[in-house]
């Protein structure tokens, strides 16, 4: 649950880098509280909870996603390929599960040991 309110403590930042685990551990707990969400209206038979989560989850997942784009050396205008219909979400999907690049114009690779300080 850290990465999941990592994201949601992060949720302006659209710079920098997130790596594939704050992603998917981001994205796992999401889907699992949009199911929790939905039984939850269909049971009290209403889709304002669903909605109203939606609407608030949107820029924090917005941010994430633009961050692991950033990870992987590409700039947040990839998501434009959500436009394509299927070949772009898989080629999202691709990206997303590919591994943290070198240092690159986003920042410090976040996988990469930090260095032992001097005393």
């Amino acid at each position: 649950m850290d990465w999941y309110f990592k994201v949601w403590r992060d949720w302006q930042n659209f710079s920098g880098r997130a790596t594939r685990t704050e992603y998917w551990m981001f994205t796992l707990f999401n889907v699992v509280i949009i199911a929790l969400i939905t039984m939850i209206g269909v049971f009290i038979d209403t889709d304002i909870i669903d909605f109203v989560y939606s609407i608030a989850v949107f820029i924090p997942a917005l941010a994430v996603t633009v961050r692991r784009l950033h990870d992987t050396g590409r700039s947040g205008w990839w998501l434009l390929l959500f436009l394509i219909p299927v070949i772009g979400f898989i080629v999202l999907l691709v990206f997303y599960c590919q591994d943290s690049k070198p240092d690159n114009q986003y920042g410090r690779n976040p996988n990469a040991q930090a260095e032992p300080s001097e005393y």
